[in-house]
Protein backbone atom coordinates (compact mmCIF):
# COMPACT_ATOMS: atom_id res chain seq x y z
CA UNK A 1 0.00 0.00 0.00
CA UNK A 2 1.16 3.18 -0.98
CA UNK A 3 2.49 5.40 2.06
CA UNK A 4 5.08 7.61 3.57
CA UNK A 5 6.94 11.29 2.40
CA UNK A 6 8.79 9.76 -0.28
CA UNK A 7 5.44 7.60 -2.16
CA UNK A 8 4.27 11.15 -1.74
CA UNK A 9 7.19 12.70 -3.69
CA UNK A 10 7.07 10.23 -6.46
CA UNK A 11 3.24 10.63 -6.59
CA UNK A 12 3.67 14.21 -6.88
CA UNK A 13 6.59 13.30 -9.34
CA UNK A 14 4.71 11.04 -11.85
CA UNK A 15 1.51 13.50 -12.16
CA UNK A 16 3.27 16.80 -12.49
CA UNK A 17 3.15 16.67 -15.94
CA UNK A 18 -0.40 16.03 -16.49
CA UNK A 19 -1.31 18.74 -13.71
CA UNK A 20 0.61 21.14 -15.61
CA UNK A 21 -0.83 20.40 -18.71
CA UNK A 22 -4.81 20.76 -16.85
CA UNK A 23 -3.93 23.23 -14.89
CA UNK A 24 -6.06 26.30 -15.80
CA UNK A 25 -7.58 24.95 -18.98
CA UNK A 26 -10.98 25.45 -20.17
CA UNK A 27 -13.79 23.16 -19.67
CA UNK A 28 -14.27 23.13 -23.81
CA UNK A 29 -12.44 20.63 -25.37
CA UNK A 30 -13.25 18.31 -27.71
CA UNK A 31 -15.65 15.67 -26.49
CA UNK A 32 -12.55 11.95 -25.83
CA UNK A 33 -14.03 8.89 -26.76
CA UNK A 34 -15.95 7.40 -23.85
CA UNK A 35 -14.16 6.31 -20.51
CA UNK A 36 -15.02 3.57 -18.42
CA UNK A 37 -13.42 3.84 -15.31
CA UNK A 38 -14.21 2.85 -11.61
CA UNK A 39 -15.04 5.20 -9.45
CA UNK A 40 -12.31 5.63 -6.97
CA UNK A 41 -13.09 3.73 -3.68
CA UNK A 42 -13.93 7.47 -2.45
CA UNK A 43 -17.26 6.21 -0.53
CA UNK A 44 -14.75 5.72 1.86
CA UNK A 45 -16.94 7.90 4.76
CA UNK A 46 -15.25 11.16 6.12
CA UNK A 47 -16.47 10.38 9.76
CA UNK A 48 -18.50 12.87 11.63
CA UNK A 49 -17.57 14.26 14.66
CA UNK A 50 -17.06 11.69 17.62
CA UNK A 51 -18.10 12.78 21.00
CA UNK A 52 -16.73 10.52 23.39
CA UNK A 53 -12.96 11.54 23.21
CA UNK A 54 -11.85 15.52 23.14
CA UNK A 55 -10.63 16.13 19.37
CA UNK A 56 -6.78 16.37 18.92
CA UNK A 57 -7.38 19.66 18.20
CA UNK A 58 -9.72 22.84 17.91
CA UNK A 59 -12.16 22.16 15.00
CA UNK A 60 -13.11 24.91 12.69
CA UNK A 61 -16.17 26.61 13.03
CA UNK A 62 -18.94 24.80 11.36
CA UNK A 63 -16.53 22.43 10.89
CA UNK A 64 -18.37 18.65 10.13
CA UNK A 65 -15.26 16.32 9.38
CA UNK A 66 -14.21 14.49 12.84
CA UNK A 67 -10.78 15.96 13.86
CA UNK A 68 -8.52 13.06 14.53
CA UNK A 69 -9.84 11.41 11.51
CA UNK A 70 -9.03 14.75 9.53
CA UNK A 71 -5.52 15.12 11.72
CA UNK A 72 -4.52 11.47 10.85
CA UNK A 73 -5.54 11.07 7.18
CA UNK A 74 -3.90 14.30 6.47
CA UNK A 75 -0.42 12.93 7.78
CA UNK A 76 -1.33 9.56 5.54
CA UNK A 77 -2.36 11.40 1.82
CA UNK A 78 0.04 14.25 2.14
CA UNK A 79 -3.38 16.62 1.71
CA UNK A 80 -3.03 19.54 3.52
CA UNK A 81 -5.35 19.80 6.66
CA UNK A 82 -7.59 22.30 4.78
CA UNK A 83 -7.68 21.12 1.87
CA UNK A 84 -8.92 17.38 3.28
CA UNK A 85 -11.72 19.75 5.21
CA UNK A 86 -12.89 20.97 2.50
CA UNK A 87 -12.90 18.08 0.24
CA UNK A 88 -14.72 15.50 3.01
CA UNK A 89 -17.01 18.68 4.37
CA UNK A 90 -18.52 18.79 1.20
CA UNK A 91 -19.24 15.08 1.39
CA UNK A 92 -20.56 15.40 4.39
CA UNK A 93 -23.47 18.20 3.95
CA UNK A 94 -24.60 16.47 1.68
CA UNK A 95 -24.31 19.99 -0.62
CA UNK A 96 -24.24 17.84 -3.92
CA UNK A 97 -26.91 16.29 -4.07
CA UNK A 98 -25.84 12.58 -5.02
CA UNK A 99 -23.27 10.07 -3.35
CA UNK A 100 -19.81 12.43 -4.17
CA UNK A 101 -16.81 10.81 -2.04
CA UNK A 102 -13.94 13.07 -0.79
CA UNK A 103 -11.78 11.66 -2.39
CA UNK A 104 -12.93 12.66 -6.24
CA UNK A 105 -12.90 16.05 -5.04
CA UNK A 106 -9.20 15.44 -3.41
CA UNK A 107 -8.13 13.80 -7.44
CA UNK A 108 -9.35 17.17 -8.68
CA UNK A 109 -8.08 19.27 -6.50
CA UNK A 110 -4.39 18.14 -7.03
CA UNK A 111 -4.75 18.14 -10.44
CA UNK A 112 -6.02 21.76 -10.94
CA UNK A 113 -3.80 23.17 -8.03
CA UNK A 114 -2.13 20.74 -6.26
CA UNK A 115 -4.79 21.88 -3.42
CA UNK A 116 -4.03 25.19 -3.63
CA UNK A 117 -0.39 25.06 -3.30
CA UNK A 118 0.72 25.28 -6.77
CA UNK A 119 4.18 27.58 -7.63
CA UNK A 120 4.96 27.15 -3.84
CA UNK A 121 1.85 28.74 -2.42
CA UNK A 122 0.66 28.65 1.15
CA UNK A 123 -2.87 27.14 1.70
CA UNK A 124 -4.37 29.27 4.94
CA UNK A 125 -5.90 27.61 8.14
CA UNK A 126 -8.89 29.34 6.24
CA UNK A 127 -8.67 27.16 2.98
CA UNK A 128 -7.19 30.35 1.08
CA UNK A 129 -4.25 30.42 -1.25
CA UNK A 130 -1.53 32.90 -0.40
CA UNK A 131 -1.23 34.10 -3.26
CA UNK A 132 -4.52 33.80 -4.86
CA UNK A 133 -4.57 31.36 -8.15
CA UNK A 134 -5.69 32.94 -11.68
CA UNK A 135 -5.38 30.45 -14.26
CA UNK A 136 -3.68 30.97 -17.43
CA UNK A 137 -5.55 33.19 -20.33
CA UNK A 138 -8.02 31.24 -22.48
CA UNK A 139 -6.69 32.86 -25.73
CA UNK A 140 -6.47 29.77 -27.78
CA UNK A 141 -2.51 28.96 -27.85
CA UNK A 142 -1.94 25.36 -27.46
CA UNK A 143 -4.13 23.13 -25.67
CA UNK A 144 -6.70 25.80 -24.21
CA UNK A 145 -9.53 27.30 -26.06
CA UNK A 146 -10.42 30.86 -26.71
CA UNK A 147 -12.73 32.48 -24.82
CA UNK A 148 -13.21 36.22 -24.45
CA UNK A 149 -13.48 37.72 -20.72
CA UNK A 150 -16.60 39.39 -20.31
CA UNK A 151 -17.05 42.73 -17.73
CA UNK A 152 -17.99 40.62 -15.21
CA UNK A 153 -15.48 37.91 -15.40
CA UNK A 154 -12.48 40.38 -15.63
CA UNK A 155 -13.39 41.57 -12.44
CA UNK A 156 -12.65 38.40 -10.89
CA UNK A 157 -9.50 37.85 -12.84
CA UNK A 158 -8.66 40.96 -14.16
CA UNK A 159 -7.94 40.32 -17.57
CA UNK A 160 -10.13 42.19 -20.03
CA UNK A 161 -9.72 40.24 -22.84
CA UNK A 162 -9.27 36.68 -22.78
CA UNK A 163 -11.20 34.65 -19.57
CA UNK A 164 -8.96 33.09 -17.12
CA UNK A 165 -10.47 30.03 -14.50
CA UNK A 166 -10.05 31.29 -10.57
CA UNK A 167 -9.12 29.76 -7.04
CA UNK A 168 -7.94 26.63 -6.28
CA UNK A 169 -10.89 24.27 -8.03
CA UNK A 170 -10.55 26.46 -11.35
CA UNK A 171 -13.85 27.74 -11.63
CA UNK A 172 -15.14 30.06 -15.04
CA UNK A 173 -17.31 32.87 -13.78
CA UNK A 174 -19.65 30.94 -15.91
CA UNK A 175 -19.44 27.98 -14.48
CA UNK A 176 -19.24 28.97 -10.53
CA UNK A 177 -22.31 31.58 -10.83
CA UNK A 178 -24.76 28.50 -11.06
CA UNK A 179 -22.99 26.36 -8.70
CA UNK A 180 -21.87 28.54 -5.87
CA UNK A 181 -22.50 27.46 -2.52
CA UNK A 182 -20.74 28.29 0.90
CA UNK A 183 -18.52 25.30 2.10
CA UNK A 184 -18.09 26.73 5.15
CA UNK A 185 -21.10 28.86 6.11
CA UNK A 186 -19.46 32.06 6.98
CA UNK A 187 -22.10 34.19 4.58
CA UNK A 188 -19.76 34.97 1.73
CA UNK A 189 -19.15 32.33 -1.35
CA UNK A 190 -16.22 33.02 -2.75
CA UNK A 191 -14.18 30.80 -5.34
CA UNK A 192 -10.56 31.61 -4.06
CA UNK A 193 -12.07 30.11 -0.50
CA UNK A 194 -11.52 25.94 -0.78
CA UNK A 195 -14.49 25.39 0.84
CA UNK A 196 -16.84 26.94 -0.83
CA UNK A 197 -15.06 25.72 -3.99
CA UNK A 198 -14.91 22.19 -2.84
CA UNK A 199 -18.45 22.36 -2.11
CA UNK A 200 -19.35 24.47 -5.47
CA UNK A 201 -17.48 21.58 -7.34
CA UNK A 202 -19.75 18.94 -5.45
CA UNK A 203 -22.54 20.18 -7.24
CA UNK A 204 -21.20 21.02 -10.64
CA UNK A 205 -20.21 17.04 -10.58
CA UNK A 206 -23.71 16.02 -9.12
CA UNK A 207 -25.56 18.18 -11.64
CA UNK A 208 -29.02 16.38 -13.10
CA UNK A 209 -28.72 13.54 -10.49
CA UNK A 210 -25.80 11.77 -11.25
CA UNK A 211 -25.26 8.42 -9.71
CA UNK A 212 -21.48 8.35 -9.25
CA UNK A 213 -21.45 4.74 -7.86
CA UNK A 214 -21.36 3.85 -11.89
CA UNK A 215 -18.05 3.67 -13.77
CA UNK A 216 -19.59 5.96 -16.71
CA UNK A 217 -21.59 8.15 -14.52
CA UNK A 218 -18.60 9.26 -12.64
CA UNK A 219 -16.24 9.21 -16.02
CA UNK A 220 -18.81 11.70 -17.36
CA UNK A 221 -19.25 13.66 -14.36
CA UNK A 222 -15.09 14.49 -14.13
CA UNK A 223 -15.78 15.12 -18.14
CA UNK A 224 -17.86 17.78 -17.54
CA UNK A 225 -15.15 19.07 -15.14
CA UNK A 226 -12.47 19.28 -18.17
CA UNK A 227 -13.50 17.19 -21.26
CA UNK A 228 -10.15 15.55 -22.14
CA UNK A 229 -9.57 12.07 -21.43
CA UNK A 230 -6.00 12.90 -19.87
CA UNK A 231 -7.94 15.05 -17.35
CA UNK A 232 -9.93 12.30 -16.07
CA UNK A 233 -7.10 9.87 -15.77
CA UNK A 234 -5.30 11.68 -13.87
CA UNK A 235 -7.48 12.69 -11.19
CA UNK A 236 -8.68 9.26 -11.13
CA UNK A 237 -5.47 8.28 -10.43
CA UNK A 238 -4.71 10.78 -7.61
CA UNK A 239 -8.14 9.94 -6.10
CA UNK A 240 -7.61 6.34 -6.29
CA UNK A 241 -4.04 6.81 -4.93
CA UNK A 242 -5.85 8.71 -1.72
CA UNK A 243 -8.29 6.51 -1.00
CA UNK A 244 -5.38 3.49 -0.81
CA UNK A 245 -3.06 5.86 1.76
CA UNK A 246 -6.38 6.93 3.83
CA UNK A 247 -7.36 3.68 4.26
CA UNK A 248 -4.46 1.89 6.14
Amino acid sequence: MISGPRSIALFATLLVVVTAAAFGLSRLYATPRALDLTPPAAYLAAPVPVTADAPAAAPVGGQLVDQRWLEQTSRRTGIPLPALRAYADAQLSGVGGCELGWTTLAGIGWVESHHGTIDDRVLTLDGRSEPPIIGVPLNGEGPVAAIRSTPTSAAWHGDEVWERAVGPMQFLRSSWEPWAADGDDDGVIDPHDLDDAAATAARYLCASGRDLTSGEAWTDAVLSYNRSREYVEAVHAAATTYAERAGQ
